[in-house]
Order: structure tokens, then sequence, then C-alpha cells
């Protein structure tokens, strides 16, 4: 059987195999147009969702920014309130430690304020023998001094330094009795040179002594002249120790044997700034007694 011809006998092709092929290419350009179609729907699809993806994103961006900015807030709300509570806690502690400390002991005593004949320290130590002159006389200071007083007296002994304590506490009565006989010995203009009235004597506290030496025989006289008194310029404030009544000053007599215990960061303070006790404003005293029995 014989294969059909697509040609005529001129050659041409026939119109039924033409128009076969515009069909076919129609529907090709069809399917085309149409797969076209869809994938540019398709990438019309996902650009608005990525679109809408980033805009989504944006707007979680954004949530998240304005949570972290007010969890930052917070935290730094917390951390406030944390150094406002460590701050009270601190004052209460302050007040606590105030409430607990006595507030005549920094006080300006000499020919200023005036202790009545009922005070006296809360608690007392009696000062050990070794480090009395003479030794047999019974001597006793504030129960919160003596640490600092004793720990000035063995350094002293390390430095072979003599020292030792002449007088401390004395009672109102005492001071009134003492006050009596200088008077008597020495006229009332002469004894108020050198001795206070009772209630107005840095004794009454506890927290002062008059220093001295066995080589002096316990005498006051003479005392600025002995390595003692000069060990005690360069060291006393170290254990809180200052000299009450250098010279020039407005109260007494010089007394280079007469030293009160004020803590060591006012007694540095004192002699960094080289003025002495009496010479500082008593506002400005005040606010070192929170820390007068500080190591």
């Amino acid at each position: 059987m014989s294969e059909p011809h697509l040609t005529n006998k001129k050659g041409s092709v026939s119109a039924p195999l033409v128009v076969a092929l515009v069909i076919v290419g129609v529907a090709g350009a069809g399917i085309l147009f149409f797969q076209l179609t869809n994938t540019k729907s398709a990438l019309s699809q996902a650009v608005k969702s990525k679109n809408e993806l980033q805009t989504q994103f944006s707007a979680k961006e954004e949530e998240n920014r304005v949570l972290s900015e007010a969890l930052y807030s917070e935290q730094q709300k917390n951390k406030d309130l944390e150094e406002d509570l460590d701050d009270v806690e601190d004052e209460v502690n302050m007040f606590e430690k105030l409430s607990r400390l006595d507030p005549e002991l920094l006080q300006k005593y000499s020919k200023v304020f005036f202790l009545n004949e009922h005070y006296k320290p809360a608690d007392f130590t009696v000062i050990d023998s070794k480090y009395r002159y003479p030794e047999d006389e019974a001597l006793s200071v504030h129960k919160r001094v003596w640490p600092f007083l004793e720990d000035l007296l063995e350094e002293a002994k390390d430095d072979k330094i003599d020292l030792r304590i002449a007088s401390a506490f004395r009672s109102f009565s005492e001071q009134t009795s003492l006050k009596s006989q200088y008077s008597v010995v020495y006229g009332a203009g002469s004894a108020n040179q050198f001795s206070a009235d009772q209630g107005y004597s840095e004794h009454q506290l506890g927290t002062t002594v008059d220093f001295t030496t066995v080589a002096t025989g316990g005498a006051l006289d003479g005392f600025n002249t002995t390595p003692t008194y000069k060990w005690l310029l360069s060291n006393a404030y170290k254990y809180g120790f200052v000299l009450s009544y250098p010279e020039g000053n407005a109260y007494y007599v010089f007394e280079p044997w007469h030293w009160r215990f004020v803590g060591k960061d006012l007694a540095a303070d004192l002699r960094k700034k080289k003025i002495g006790f009496y010479d500082m404003d008593q506002r400005d005293i005040d606010e070192y007694l929170i820390s007068i029995f500080d190591k």
C-alpha cells in the first residue's frame, strides 16, 4: 500500500495540512499564553505574599522593638527601685547606728556645752595597772574607747615609748572636788585657766585621758619636752585621739598631756586641715558621730 502524499504534483503543501498546522500552532500558542498567564499570576501572588510577609515581619519587628523598649524601661524601673531600696536600707541602718550612739560624745564642753551631774558613759573598762601611773590609781575609761586606747598604748610600747595614764574618767562630783582643791591652792582665777568647772570637763565623757611618763615622776609639767609627747603628736591621731588644748587655744592654758578620743576619721581630718577640735564648727563635727567607733 503506498504512503499518502502531503504535496500535490506541483510540490505545494495541501490545504488540510496547513489548516492542521495552524490549529496546532494556535493551540500551542494558547497553551503557552495560558502557561504565561498562570506564571504571571503565580509571580504576582508570590510578590503579594512576599509583601504581606514583609509587612507582617515589619509589624513584628516594631512589636518586638516596642516590647524591648518596654522591657528595658521596666528593668530600669526595677534597678532604680532596688537602688532606692538600698538607699532606704542604708538610711535605716544609719539611723539605727546613730540611735545607739551617745550624742554627747562629740560636743564641745569646755566652757561651751554643759554635762549634768547625772551624766556618765553607759559602760566602763578599768584600765590595766601596767598602763597607769601610779599603778595603784584606779582609773576607768569608756568601754568602746578602750580598744583604741589600748592599741595606742601597745604601739607606744613597741616603739620603746614610755606612755602612762595619770587621769581618765572623772564624775561630776570628782570634778567639783578637784576644781575646789585647785582653787584653794592656786586661787580661783588661776584655777580657771587650767581646770574646767564641773559639767564642763571632757573627762566626764570617759573619752579623755591625761598622759604622763615614769621619767617625769608622773608630773604633767614639762611633758611637752618629752619624747612621749612628740610621739603622741605624730601617732595619736591614728587611734582617734586629738590634743584638746594646743598652744594658743581660747579655752585653757596649753595642756600637752590632755588628749580626747574623737574617732579616727575626725582625728585624721583635723590633722590634715591643721586645726584643733574646738576650731571646727559643731555642725561639722556632728557629722563624724556615726563613724566615731569605726576601726
